[in-house]
Parts: C-alpha cells; structure tokens; sequence
C-alpha cells in the first residue's frame, strides 16, 4: 500500500503520524511510506536575489526540521519512509504528489469546523479533497485508536459511492488490522406518519406502522445486499447495522460511540465549492470526529 503523509509540524499533522506509527499489522504489510512537506513559495523577486541554490537550500533546512523528528517516529515504528520537499501552494502540491506517487492513501491531521463555517477540516484539507480523486483519511481525535484492530464501519447507501468504500476496505484490509471487526451502516428514513383530512376534516394516516417498517426494510436492503455480496465475494464478513433518522446525524452518532474508523464514499466536487463531500458526507464530517476514510467512485 502506497501512502502519502503530508506533515507541517503543526499537532494535528503529528496526529497522522501517530496513527500510522499505531498500525502493527499495517507495517507487516510492508506499507510503501511517503512523507511530504510543502514549504511555502518566496517571495519572487526576494528569491531572485538569492537565486536558486540558496533558495533550494532554504526551503530544504526548513523542512528537514518538520522531516527530521518524522523520520525518527516512523523508524522507530520500524516503517521506512521517503522524504519529498516541495514549494508552493499545500493543497495543490499534495494532491498533484499524491497523482504522481499513484497514492492509495492520502493520510491528513485536520481540525474540525461546523458545517456552517464552510470549511469542515481546514483550508488545506479541504483543497486536497477538492483537487484530488484519492482516498483520503482524516484524523481530528487528540490520539491514534488503542490497538491494532479496528472497529470499521462502512456507511453505505447502495450507490456506487457506498460502494467504492466497501471495495477499498476490501483492497486493504491490512489497514484496519488482522481480523478487523467490519460493520456495513445504514440509516433508514423514519417515514414520519403522513396524515390526510377526511371530509370530516378529521386527520387520517396514510401509512400503518407494519407499512413503515416494511418499507424501511426494503430500504435497509436495497443499500447493504450489494455490500454484502462484495463481501461474499472477498470471503470476508461484515456485521451490519440500521439506524433509524437523518443519515448523517445518526451515522455520525453511532460512528462516535461505536468506531475508531469510518469510510465513506463521496462524489466529490471540483474548485472551491464548499460541499467537497456530497450532503450525508459533510453532515456526518461535521458532526464527529472519528477518523474518517473518504473514498470517491
């Protein structure tokens, strides 16, 4: 497994380092390590003047002071790892190393803001999942999950978005850890009663509750049978589970009780639109801050 680290010194970015320092079966696996550091660009006509070896040289001894102590932590963790500098803009350099390394994953510490502020994870992890198609793995929690096995949830919904996050887990199953314990998550609508008036303006139910339970049942297995035949597939198991509400409130609660991990599938926009996730994504991102897998189709 190809993974890219991107670190600026800053404690959320440690976070990143600390997980994957974390993954004993992950390292068994002998993960491919890759850890990056971005500098910020001088100024043009400031690096004119100091031309371009100085100015290599700068932007390498800046570095190697966010690079040098990673390399001792992911030593120590026995994981080797290859150091990458670059200048210019995070987000933009991240994602196109990410492109050039044919990533699998792209490993990021971010802080959390509400959905109402727009930017879920800070700016730079925001431009990272508005220019590149990767998996991304974000990690807000102060410390890495205890352990090496992981509890895995997997929301899934039916689409093929639900679906590239099933395959990925799939694919890396190292990741999560030996026999990792995988749940397939759903919530279905609650179908609050709808009522219509007699013509004695008296209100009447449309639907009986045996008829809401079997449409959520219908629900419920249109999103987890393709799913489950992945799993089928792969000769691995999975749990599932059935939530009942608004898909993004009640996966994100469960994910915060239940989980170290989640995987999400996500459409994904370009540029800068604020919804880079797709709407239970970005509900469920802003609503916990379990580790979260975002995987596009």
């Amino acid at each position: 497994m190809r993974i890219l680290v991107p670190l600026d010194g800053s404690e959320y970015s440690k976070r990143a380092l600390a997980f994957l320092a974390s993954r004993s079966t992950l390292i068994g696996a002998e993960p491919e390590m890759h850890v990056l550091n971005v500098q910020p660009m001088i100024a043009r006509m400031a690096a004119a003047r100091l031309g371009r070896e100085l100015t290599r040289r700068i932007y390498q001894t800046e570095a190697e002071a966010v690079l040098e102590p990673a390399r001792k932590a992911l030593a120590k963790a026995g994981i080797p790892a290859e150091m990458h500098v670059e200048s210019g803009h995070p987000a933009e350099r991240i994602a196109q190393v990410a492109d050039n390394l044919k990533a699998d994953l792209i490993v990021l510490g971010a802080h959390g803001y509400s959905e109402l502020k727009g930017l879920l994870f800070g700016s730079v992890t925001h431009g990272v999942l508005a220019r590149s198609k990767r998996p991304v793995l974000v990690l807000r929690a102060l410390r890495p999950p205890r352990g090496d096995v992981l509890r895995t949830g997997i929301a899934v919904d039916g689409s093929k978005f639900g679906l590239a996050a099933v395959k990925f887990a799939l694919r890396h199953r190292s990741l999560f850890g030996a026999g990792a314990r995988m749940t397939l998550v759903h919530a279905v609508p609650d179908f609050v009663m709808p009522v219509v008036a007699d013509l004695g303006g008296v209100a009447v139910p449309t639907y009986s509750e045996q008829e809401i339970k079997l449409l959520q049942d219908r629900d419920f297995e249109k999103a987890v049978a393709p799913a489950r035949k992945l799993f089928e597939k792969s000769k691995a198991r999975a749990d599932d589970v059935r939530l009942v509400g608004m898909p993004g409130d009640e996966i994100a609660a469960y994910a915060k009780k239940n989980l170290d991990v989640l995987l999400v599938g996500s459409h994904g926009y370009g540029g800068f639109k604020t919804a880079v996730l797709g709407s239970v994504a970005t509900r469920i991102a802003a609503k916990c801050d379990t580790p979260l897998l975002i995987v596009r189709a």
